[in-house]
């Protein structure tokens, strides 16, 4: 099958396998049409597709690394024709799943028809691939740097999961930002399940990002990270409560996660909650649970946390 070819159905069965296949058929209709109707409006039928996506997202590797990700014996002659092949691909593949993101609009959005504006998206993003991985090469450097492991950078692409879970979100942010949502959380899922590292595609990380051995770190929507920030595994930027509005309904988007500033190390186990700031240059100790600003060159322990919170 190509990168999103429509389904093939096989003939009807002749004989159910010991049920009355017809009723559970006809039972999934009711539930699906009528009692629990889940789908977007009523009627949206064509989603994007997780299984596209990933196919793109290999592209889009590729097209960054290529000898990382792409061919493996790529020459000077040939390297850039296959970046440019595999790139025109991807987001021309992209451009489907990014219009079929906009069939969730708001009704009151719609000042671009579907096409028009997917097309416009996917060229910006095209656009900005350049500067994302001149972004990923700082990346890549501080986890070379930050890890006494790390015996070079070619491993780190290839072996690392922090390093894998950068590069999707650097994508799923752009896309974020420049109004194809569905499709940025789709990449931030693909990610997650790879990785273990549950990175919202609307948070905003700053220069240099290191995540060191990475799983179960996450962090929030609205959470903001300057640059040279380090986390290691299981730590959380979440949020402390949640806002309900007059109707008990969550209030969607308010700031909720935490900030943390430039120059910041998250030791293991570390719960960070609701809009805090964690000051620049500060060490957060690992398993410390804090509700609390903390001012720039803070050290914070579970010991002295516990006696400043006391």
């Amino acid at each position: 099958m190509g990168i999103d070819e429509p389904c093939s159905l096989p003939a009807p069965a002749s004989q159910s396998a010991g049920a009355d296949l017809t009723a559970i058929v006809a039972g999934l209709r009711l539930s699906r049409e009528v009692t629990h109707v889940v789908r977007h409006r009523g009627h949206i039928r064509l989603l994007p597709s997780r299984a596209a996506l990933e196919k793109i997202r290999d592209g889009l590797f590729a097209s960054l690394f290529p000898s990382h990700y792409g061919c493996p014996d790529l020459t000077d002659d040939t390297i850039d024709y296959y970046v440019g092949h595999t790139l025109s691909q991807a987001l021309i593949a992209l451009r489907e799943q990014v219009r079929r993101d906009l069939m969730f609009r708001d009704p009151a959005d719609d000042a671009h028809d579907a096409e028009t504006l997917s097309a416009r998206i996917v060229r910006e993003f095209g656009a900005q691939l350049p500067s994302l991985r001149g972004m990923l090469a700082e990346d890549l450097q501080a986890a070379y740097q930050g890890d006494p492991a790390a015996r070079s950078m070619a491993e780190v692409l290839l072996a690392y999961p922090g390093m894998r879970a950068i590069i999707h979100h650097r994508l799923a942010h752009a896309l974020w930002q420049l109004g194809a949502p569905l499709v940025a959380r789709l990449l931030a899922s693909i990610s997650q399940a790879e990785t273990a590292i549950d990175i919202h595609p609307a948070a905003q990380i700053g220069r240099g990002f290191f995540v060191d051995h990475g799983i179960g770190v996450v962090i929030g929507q609205t959470a903001i990270l300057g640059d040279n920030v380090r986390l290691y595994q299981h730590v959380t930027l979440g949020a402390k409560r949640f806002t309900a509005d007059e109707t008990g309904a969550l209030v969607k988007g308010e700031p909720r996660h935490p900030i943390i500033e430039d120059n910041v190390v998250i030791y293991a186990g570390a719960t960070i909650l609701g809009r805090i700031t964690v000051g620049r240059d500060s060490t957060i100790g690992g398993n410390v649970w804090l509700t609390q600003s903390v001012p720039p060159g803070s050290s914070i322990t579970q010991a002295q946390n516990r006696q400043a919170e006391a």
